[in-house]
């Protein structure tokens, strides 16, 4: 029993060295293939992996300090396209737009100053009728301004002569006084018209010009052409201009004329009445 139990013994502790060997063995052999797996996988990486760009050296920017340019005014500019536009033309179109404006200004000026109340005057007109008679009226007439009061003054000075003469009078002298309204306003049309047509003989002119730098160059260069043609339409960007202001206080006056003609007809018919009405009171 006791050699029994020596032989039991034995190999038991022989079974367990031996597992534990082979144990120790797997362990081992597991450790190298993990290990050969890392350095695999970071052989791996080291190749996928790019080589790192040398350092981007980014120049230091200079700033220099640039004054700002002062901005172009209106008047600069004016002046500058009329300039580029030769002062041939330009000339002369700038002189009718002086021209017109001149004589506007003076149409303007002597209409409102023609202005006159005329209901006002019609009024003291008949009050001096009836208490002073037709000489009273006549001063009254003529210490007012205006195309109504010298109409008025014609047609009291031919109340002698019956109604009829007064109505003639007052048609004729009616004429005059239209005249007189209208006088200048042909000038301001002649600048109308004269303007874009100057306008327009400078554009041809400079497109005669551009088209003969172009045969000289022998080449039809874009910048040679544009710029040729861009200096000829100033011309007639200019008389535009010009034709289009004229135009505006053309109408503002033609406006005002009929205003005041309208205005003389009224009073006139109303002078009439008047002085009939005061021939049958006096009667």
């Amino acid at each position: 029993m006791k050699k029994l139990f020596a032989l039991l013994m034995l190999v038991s502790i022989v079974s367990f060295s031996s597992q534990s060997v082979m144990a120790q063995d797997g362990t081992e052999q597991a450790t190298e293939e993990m290990t050969e797996a890392t350095d695999s996988t970071d052989m791996a990486a080291m190749e996928e992996e790019p080589a790192p760009e040398p350092a981007e050296t980014t120049p230091v920017e200079t700033y220099e300090e640039v004054a700002d340019e002062p901005e172009q005014t209106f008047h600069q500019a004016i002046k500058e396209q009329f300039i580029a536009g030769g002062w041939q033309f330009m000339g002369i179109v700038l002189l009718c737009l002086i021209l017109g404006l001149a004589v506007a200004i003076e149409r303007i000026i002597t209409l409102n100053l023609a202005t006159t109340n005329v209901k006002k005057l019609l009024a003291k007109v008949e009050d001096a009728l009836s208490k002073g008679g037709v000489e009273a009226a006549k001063e009254v007439c003529k210490n007012t301004k205006g195309p109504v009061a010298s109409i008025f003054v014609q047609g009291l000075m031919r109340m002698s002569e019956g109604i009829e003469m007064v109505e003639k009078s007052i048609i004729a002298y009616g004429s005059v006084e239209m005249g007189k309204l209208e006088r200048g306003m042909v000038w301001i049309s002649l600048f109308i018209s004269l303007a874009p047509m100057l306008g327009f003989m400078g554009t041809v002119i400079g497109m005669i010009g551009a088209f003969d730098a172009i045969a000289e160059a022998g080449d039809v260069s874009p910048s040679l052409v544009a710029g040729g043609i861009k200096i000829a339409l100033l011309t007639t960007v200019g008389g535009l201009i010009v034709a289009v202001i004229l135009q505006l206080f053309y109408n503002y006056l033609i406006s005002k004329i009929d205003g005041l003609v309208n205005s003389m007809e009224d009073a006139s018919i109303s002078l009439v009445d008047i002085l009939v009405k005061h021939n049958l009171s006096s009667k």
